[in-house]
């Protein structure tokens, strides 16, 4: 069972490095990289079961114990956002590979496009399950540098500009996360999440503070809270439909699972968490208000992305198994809803050939089975009854409602404020592209770039990518009852600790 943990990122590498071999045969390269995130999937699945009736898996890579060697960890949350990550990630590679195929046709090659996304795939799994912070840096620099070749292919000179915005701010989040490792292991003599979760308690109260608001710098930009989240909106839009979708559903989750991650095991700091809850409502306000200000369908759900985050950032500050148990249901809720919708846009963008909502009308009339898929996670994702996000929603509100602090029931009116903003939002989307007279598609503005738009249709495996997507939101709402209860164990687990520390810490570790 303990070789399993380290599959679902060797696979995916492997995986990778056979498809630049077989770059002349694209029909191989999409089956590869198909079987290989359809048996991570299953792996998942595996992992999933097997963590919440048996506990965390450990594996000491080399022989090494902890805390001197590497060590990978899969307990209930970092298996149950490996299951969800890995179905959204096999969703969009059958949307990219139905756009490639309807595009240039299936004897196109692609040598760049099945490796990248491949080697994301396992940097975003090696953020889930390491154990120590140094191999989490690995993890984000693995997933930035694939992303890196993903938004500037076949580049356009907006992209470009967008791309160099995504990569210094990257680069410069990277840069302060190689210092707060510097800092972490002068203070503490170790980077080992399970040692140094006892270690920080012996530092000096002003030292741990100081590191744990850096720490929440370094993830926040990577999880796009605000103020950390002007990259966001400018860079994702450009990108074509699946790596929007991939990149929103799960690049900016990572930064928040480091987050409830690190937060909860090492840097629990009161004054860290009043910091977040503070963060929580600006991020919801601020990113709900851009959202409505925008004419452009991308920039509007990037907005929403942004704003939704501090919904999570909120179940973290209650600093509560209830509060945690939200965030943790919010995070799974988020991951799904949000890839479904880039990939519906995308949908609709090749339908309409523009972005506009100014410009589109009467979708709902030309493509019925389009305005069903936006409609569902749109109403999910503003949290409407019986939909996943309602209950998430629900469990953060009773943690706000619970709690005797200020900021904790302005953060739980400003989530409700939230809530009736996406709403707005989603209706604005809904009357201005679905609703009216029919048009004919504009023209493609550029066809040199990645995507053909305009074409008035999209292929059955791209719209089947898409399904899979919103019926797993649904899937979620369904399955509610179980999911809650896993989440809450998790969350116990996490701001506990001791299970975590007992499993990877060998017996006589002084502390």
């Amino acid at each position: 069972m303990t070789v399993l943990i380290a599959l679902p990122v060797l696979l995916p590498l492997l995986g990778a490095a056979l498809s630049l071999i077989l770059g002349r045969r694209p029909d191989l390269q999409r089956v590869l990289a198909l079987t290989v995130l359809s048996v991570v999937v299953v792996i998942a699945s595996v992992l999933v079961h097997h963590t919440d009736t048996e506990g965390p898996i450990v594996l000491q890579l080399g022989g090494y114990a902890a805390p001197f060697g590497i060590t990978l960890v899969a307990d209930r949350l970092a298996a149950l956002l490996l299951l969800v990550s890995a179905v959204v990630t096999l969703a969009v590679l059958v949307f990219s590979i139905g756009q490639r195929v309807t595009d240039y046709g299936r004897e196109t090659v692609s040598t760049t496009f099945q490796p990248a996304y491949l080697v994301l795939c396992a940097g975003v799994s090696l953020a889930y399950i390491t154990g120590d912070l140094f191999n989490l840096f690995v993890a984000f620099e693995i997933m930035l540098s694939a992303s890196y070749v993903l938004i500037t292919r076949r580049t356009s000179a907006r992209r470009v500009r967008a791309a160099m915005t995504y990569v210094i701010v990257s680069l410069t989040s990277s840069l302060l996360f190689i210092t707060l490792i510097a800092l972490v292991y002068a203070a503490t003599g170790t980077i080992n999440l399970a040692e140094l979760s006892l270690a920080f308690r012996d530092l000096a109260p002003g030292v741990q503070t100081s590191i744990a608001l850096l720490a929440t710098v370094v993830f926040g930009i990577k999880a796009a809270l605000v103020p950390l989240h002007f990259w966001l909106p400018d860079s994702y839009p450009t990108a074509p439909a699946p790596i929007t979708a991939v990149f929103a559903g799960l690049l900016t989750k990572v930064g928040v699972y480091v987050l409830i991650r690190t937060h909860t095991l090492i840097f629990q700091n009161d004054t860290v968490w009043n910091v977040l809850l503070v963060v929580s409502i600006l991020t919801m306000i601020v990113g709900a208000l851009g959202a409505i200000a925008q004419e452009d369908v991308n920039r509007l759900l990037s907005f929403l992305l942004v704003s939704h985050i501090g919904f999570m950032l909120f179940g973290l500050g209650m600093a509560t198994v209830v509060g945690v148990t939200g965030a943790i249901l919010y995070v799974v809720h988020h991951i799904t809803v949000q890839a479904a919708l880039f990939l519906v846009s995308g949908l609709l963008t090749r339908r309409t050939g523009t972005v506009s909502m100014r410009e589109m009308s009467g979708v709902a009339r030309s493509a019925p089975l389009v305005a069903v898929l936006f409609a569902v996670p749109a109403l999910n994702l503003a949290g409407i009854p019986p939909f996943s996000g309602f209950i998430a929603k629900i469990t953060l509100f009773r943690a706000g409602a619970e709690s005797a602090t200020v900021w904790a029931y302005a953060a739980t009116g400003a989530a409700v404020l939230t809530s009736f903003l996406t709403l707005y939002a989603m209706t604005r989307v809904w009357v201005g592209a679905f609703w009216g007279a029919e048009r004919e598609p504009f023209p493609d503005a550029d066809p040199t770039d990645e995507v053909t738009v305009g074409t008035g249709h999209s292929s059955m495996p791209m719209v089947v990518a898409s399904s899979l997507l919103v019926v797993a939101g649904v899937v979620i709402s369904l399955i509610a009852g179980p999911l809650a209860t896993m989440s809450e164990r998790a969350a116990e687990d996490l701001l506990d600790g001791d299970q975590y520390r007992t499993v990877v810490l060998p017996e006589g570790v002084p502390r």
